[in-house]
């Protein structure tokens, strides 16, 4: 006999994969509560704020799963950060392979989906890129890089674009080709300070 928390287990594993697969506009309750084998009425016990409050739940529930992983990549204090960092985007090459060219995060599918039209969405997504952030920092800031913030953004960025122009292409290139470029902004970052002229944390 399955607990009304493996009803919820089902339906956020169920909207986690169909977002990842499909993108967040494209799939309805009624796709997820299927997949799920649930019905209308626990998914609105679960989930009264309906569709975004799910989403929500998606985008905080995988973005601490990738915190995690994030964490196991990045945690070797001994290590070349730069190189770290290149081993960093291989292994995600291979993933990206391994999904057969689907977007392995549901976070940043959702963001560009959504990021102008559900507030609620959006701070989500902000935030779980935010605590990526934190943590990359934190490694980096470890080897004494003083714009660890902006190096962490900047390495979150490329990969983020790699992975999308890898689905587009269904080539594992733009990950593998992005990771030299994103152990150069690792290297740059330790090599001087600050590393564009700006102040930790300034906006153009």
């Amino acid at each position: 006999m399955r607990t009304t928390g493996d009803t919820r287990a089902r339906i956020l594993d169920a909207a986690t994969e169909l977002f990842r697969r499909q993108g967040y506009a494209a799939t309805g309750m009624k796709q997820i509560l299927t997949t799920a084998g649930a019905t209308y009425g626990s998914a609105y016990h679960f989930y009264p704020g309906g569709k975004t409050q799910l989403g929500e739940d998606v985008v905080r529930t995988s973005g601490a799963a990738y915190l995690a992983l994030i964490g196991e990549l990045f945690q070797d204090r001994a290590a070349d950060p730069a190189e770290t960092t290149a081993r960093a985007f291989t292994g995600a090459a291979q993933t990206l392979l391994d999904l057969d060219y689907a977007d392995p995060c549901p976070i940043a599918t959702i963001a560009l989906e959504v990021a102008g039209t559900n507030e609620a969405l959006r701070v989500a997504t902000a935030e779980v890129f935010d605590s990526w952030t934190d943590a990359l920092a934190a490694f980096y800031g470890s080897f004494g890089i003083a714009e660890s913030r902006a190096t962490a953004r900047s390495v979150i960025a490329l990969l983020e674009g790699a992975f999308m122009l890898g689905r587009a292409a269904r080539s594992t290139a733009p990950v593998l080709d992005a990771a030299p470029a994103a152990a150069a902004i690792v290297r740059a970052a330790a090599g001087r300070s600050p590393l564009s002229g700006r102040t930790e944390g300034e906006t153009l």
